[in-house]
């Protein structure tokens, strides 16, 4: 029964993406049909009525239904993000009896991280180097106003903040997880230390899992297809083909180099490093891939790809409490391979030259850089000015190619982040494998 429920809910997953790209499409169309035919007001009151982020400044008549929608559904599975972090790591490390065994599952995720990094960075090296060579990227860039991004950070900064100072500010935003799995870590091992001693708060801790894990079965059960259908026929819409044209060769170059590794590089993964047939990871795995590409967030992604990796991929708890929250913190090759790509077409359209040494050189920031990206959308785009800033790519026409970069990104963002959640399972599968914790017949179910 529950196999039949899953199946049905990729179907109707898949459904929902085609039919939000259709509309989607539709949109961007009549968007250009009218603007193009003087009929502004209509296209405004149509924008209003549905599309409109009802937060933004000036938009205090409209509607926006999709974004209500899309909001509603992401807020629902924001809402849990660190409680479930928290509840599901904690509680993993109160079963680990051996820290010996602990030690070996974080050396061997990691490891996993870093392996399927290094082939996500040479990728993008080689897609962006080739693009460039080819004159791809030798674009001129107009009508667009120049902006700064945000400030470049030092990437390092990530280390120091895994430990917080303020557990009270830790648990109020989602932007910490990397210091709510230091802190469950923590919590967990010093229950399992204590044993007997603590029982309450050991019981609160599984209660609590208990409810999140109902809470999030019924909204992507009952809401998920409604959403994807709302968000990607948004996202499509609000975006004209104004900006598309300069930044065509930056697009296709970035999207088949996510979509190549996405469709293979995993595969090859799990297929070598854990002896399992990987067409059955990649058929298990697609409807997170497709959630990812709706909600462009990790976050939000996470209770699908934890309820997928468990019950479809047959992990065990202990490995996906771990490997999954961490791989959505430091794990994010979809946005490495984007920033690679980014700044190569950056640094080309504004002048500079781009060697093979320049490529290796952006191909390290974009890794560091990476690890410290928020899990939520938009996040990598931003982020990518740390690369920038690091290669010296700051001139004026850099900062024309980057707000480009800015102002289009977001349908690639879509992209990175199935990119990004798929990496995550793909790894637990195989330290599961290696460890002895991953249920061959669950995985080989049909």
């Amino acid at each position: 029964m529950k196999k039949q429920n899953s199946n049905k809910l990729a179907i109707q997953m898949a459904i929902s993406l085609i039919l939000g790209l259709i509309a989607g499409t539709g949109f961007i169309l009549l968007r250009e049909s009218l603007l193009s035919n003087g009929n502004i007001d209509l296209w405004t009151t149509i924008n209003n009525l549905l599309f409109q982020d009802i937060s933004a400044e000036g938009a205090q008549n409209a509607l926006g239904l999709f974004y209500i929608a899309g909001q509603l559904f992401v807020n629902s599975l924001q809402l849990v993000i660190v409680p479930m972090v928290f509840t599901s790591i904690a509680l993993a490390m109160c079963k680990v009896s051996d820290t010996k065994k602990l030690g070996r599952i974080s050396y061997k995720t990691i490891l996993g991280f870093l392996v399927t990094s290094l082939f996500a960075l040479i990728l993008a090296g080689i897609f962006g180097f080739a693009a460039n060579k080819m004159g791809l990227f030798n674009v001129s860039i107009d009508n667009l106003t120049s902006q700064a991004g945000s400030a470049g950070s030092n990437p390092l900064l990530v280390i120091v903040k895994a430990i917080p100072n303020n557990i009270a500010a830790t648990f109020s935003q989602n932007g910490s997880i990397l210091a709510v799995v230091f802190l469950a870590v923590v919590t967990g091992l010093c229950i399992n230390h204590l044993d007997d001693q603590i029982q309450v708060l050991k019981k609160l801790l599984e209660d609590v899992n208990n409810i999140i894990t109902v809470f999030l079965s019924f909204i992507i059960t009952k809401f998920g297809p409604i959403a994807i259908f709302v968000l990607i026929t948004r996202t499509f819409a609000i975006y004209g083909v104004d900006h598309l044209k300069p930044a065509l060769a930056y697009v296709i170059t970035t999207v088949l180099a996510l979509l190549l590794f996405l469709t293979l590089g995993y595969a090859i993964f799990v297929a070598l490093a854990a002896k399992l047939n990987p067409i059955t990871f990649v058929k298990k795995i697609s409807k997170v891939a497709l959630f990812g590409f709706s909600t462009s967030s990790s976050a939000a992604t996470l209770p699908l790809n934890t309820k997928t990796t468990v019950e479809e991929l047959g992990v065990s708890d202990e490995i996906a409490s771990f490997t999954l929250p961490l791989g959505m913190t430091i794990n994010m090759n979809g946005t490495a391979i984007m920033q690679i790509i980014a700044a190569i077409f950056i640094a080309s359209s504004a002048g500079y030259e781009v060697t093979i040494g320049n490529i290796i050189v952006i191909g390290l920031l974009a890794l560091i850089a990476s690890i410290g990206t928020p899990a939520a959308p938009g996040a990598g785009a931003i982020i990518l000015f740390t690369v920038l800033t690091g290669m010296g790519y700051n001139n004026d026409a850099a900062l024309l190619a980057y707000s480009l970069i800015l102002a289009i990104n977001r349908p690639v963002e879509m992209l990175v982040t199935s990119l990004n959640v798929v990496g995550d399972s793909a790894t637990a599968v195989v330290v599961a494998k290696s460890e002895g914790m991953l249920d061959e017949d669950k995985y080989n179910a049909i």
